[in-house]
């Protein structure tokens, strides 16, 4: 299944992202991992369950990198981490990647100011009809994915707001960029600059 609705935790989560980068570099063991998240509450949420989802969606995304990736999240200026965060999401999504690809770059190459209203839902409808095993998805979890990919998108710059958005252009920082290049994330670039 190339489409999933595994995103609706909303954004970039870039506290909790520099955290879990900070404990990838660490290389810490099953139960160092279980201290940090759920013993000293690092990521500090609400509950155990709530960790441990959060947990889940973010190593997710960075595990899908490397060291180096890892260190820019850690260590990097706010606006490198956050492009270094946003590349693993596009990277451990397809919905996210895919609009970026498909959808925005259209957008972009035509000068929109506001997007249409049907641009979301249309573009659900495509990734049906190109991924038979998509499930069919409640009204309410394409807003909440609507939600979370338009704050993204708004949080590393294409978007000025997740409301009622306008495109920017968002040029990529040159260590990001040669990190994406030496290890052949071609779809990730690609996905990033569908504005230029």
């Amino acid at each position: 299944m190339r489409y999933k609705a595994d995103i609706t935790a909303g954004g970039l989560k870039m506290r909790e992202s520099r955290i879990i980068a900070d404990l990838l570099l660490k290389q810490l063991d099953a139960a160092a991992w279980k201290s940090a998240i759920e013993g000293q509450n690092l990521l500090q949420a609400k509950s155990k369950a709530t960790a441990r989802r959060l947990l889940f969606l973010i190593k997710g995304r960075l595990m899908l990198m490397g060291p180096d990736h890892w260190a820019m999240v850690r260590d990097g200026s706010r606006e490198l981490a956050v492009q270094a965060v946003f590349a693993a999401a596009v990277k451990h999504s397809s919905l996210l990647g895919d609009f970026l690809d498909l959808c925005l770059r259209q957008e972009y190459r035509i000068f929109t100011d506001a997007l249409p209203n049907t641009i979301w839902p249309n573009f659900i409808e495509d990734c049906k009809s190109k991924d038979l095993d998509m499930p069919d998805w409640a009204p309410s979890t394409i807003q909440r994915l609507r939600s979370s990919v338009f704050q993204m998108l708004a949080e590393t710059g294409y978007f000025n707001s997740s409301r009622a958005p306008r495109l920017q252009k968002v040029y990529l920082i040159p260590e990001l960029r040669s990190y994406l290049e030496n290890h052949d994330e071609l779809y990730v670039l690609r996905c990033m600059t569908a504005c230029l």
